[in-house]
């Protein structure tokens, strides 16, 4: 079967694909992608054999020219996490009104000549009712108008093996009917509960704790200054709960580089880490106090890891020149792994999806 993938950043669905056609024994072969930032596609390039593959690039410029969207080689699936600051939560919400929220379009640029089998796309929880559902029924309507079958639920990456709690919209198209057949978080996971993970090539964390390691450099430590500011919660006309050490992340976010406050990024004491979660300092100690002992950010390696790739995608980026920014900027755009990987393997040994 083979896949194009769309706005991949440093390739999850693709990630999710080879491993799965790993496991079941079925070959899955990318024969293209698109990403315009530049970082991204060395990482892509640093860990995926791209040699003989179509580097779409910008994706803008290359679906204003149909015949570019023609030359195409045949596949079977599309996969994109199109870009989703435009709907989320924490932004403005412009959606279709700002060119990011455009770029659903372009997708179906590609769809409407190239008509692909299948098609599982990715974006925040707040797609579902984003302009009061609007945005979602106009996706819905786009994609059946081109003669989709189109499910959609919402996916929980801390219930498929990686302990972080990211929600997002999962949507999956098919051309071909396939009798009855259900498509929901639920289902994916109970199909994925079942599976031997002794046999699977995913990675499985019950706990940040399984992620963590206790001796990082000390670049990944608050300085005494800015502690105060990291574990503070919020202000005159912020509040909210600065918590630390979560054995369950909290969502990764493309701009945790920033060092925002622990309401929003994660952040763990040498304490908790060093005693295996048997202390947990933010239980009894008062702000004051905590600002006084050792707490870290994630480094790179663990933010990789969160999201359910190896630590080697790190190693190989770095020697491709990406800096600590860009990887974490990588890990918070990407899609996770073991999600993707659960829906495919769903929809596989449901028998919708069949790979040549």
């Amino acid at each position: 079967m083979k896949h194009l993938e769309l706005f991949s950043g440093i390739g999850g669905f693709r990630r999710a694909m080879d491993l799965v056609g790993r496991d079941l024994g079925c070959l899955i072969s990318t024969i293209g992608y698109s990403e315009i930032d530049a970082k991204a596609i060395a990482t892509y390039q640093a860990n995926y054999d791209t040699n003989k593959e179509l580097q779409i690039g910008d994706i803008v410029l290359f679906t204003s020219d149909e015949e570019k969207i023609k030359s195409l080689p045949d596949f079977d699936l599309l996969s994109g996490g199109f870009p989703c600051q435009t709907f989320s939560s924490m932004g403005e919400q412009a959606g279709f009104n700002e060119d990011r929220g455009q770029m659903f379009f372009r997708i179906m640029d590609i769809v409407n000549v190239k008509r692909p089998r299948y098609i599982l796309l990715e974006n925040v929880k707040n797609l579902v009712n984003h302009d009061r559902g609007r945005t979602m029924t106009r996706i819905i309507m786009e994609l059946e108008g081109a003669g989709y079958i189109v499910h959609h639920d919402v996916f929980n990456t801390s219930d498929f093996g990686l302990p972080q709690t990211r929600n997002r919209t999962i949507i999956f198209a098919r051309l071909e009917e396939a009798g009855e057949f259900s498509f929901t978080a639920e289902l994916v996971k109970n199909v994925f509960d079942q599976m031997n993970r002794q046999e699977s090539s995913l990675y499985f964390f019950n706990s940040t704790l399984d992620i963590l390691a206790e001796k990082v450099s000390e670049k990944y430590y608050l300085s005494e200054r800015i502690k105060p500011t990291i574990l503070a919660d919020g202000s005159a006309k912020f509040k909210a709960n600065s918590e630390i050490d979560k054995p369950i992340a909290r969502p990764l976010t493309a701009s945790m580089h920033k060092m925002h406050r622990a309401c929003q990024d994660n952040y763990y004491s040498d304490l908790f880490i060093q005693s295996k979660g048997d202390q947990r300092p933010c239980t009894w100690m008062s702000k004051e106090e905590l600002a006084q002992i050792p707490i870290r950010k994630l480094t790179p390696y663990e933010a990789f890891l969160l999201q359910g790739f190896p630590a080697s995608f790190v190693d190989r980026s770095r020697a491709a020149g990406v800096s600590d920014g860009a990887l974490y900027k990588q890990a918070g755009n990407a899609v996770s792994v073991n999600v993707i990987y659960a829906v495919l393997y769903y929809l596989i040994k449901s028998n919708i999806i069949r790979p040549r």
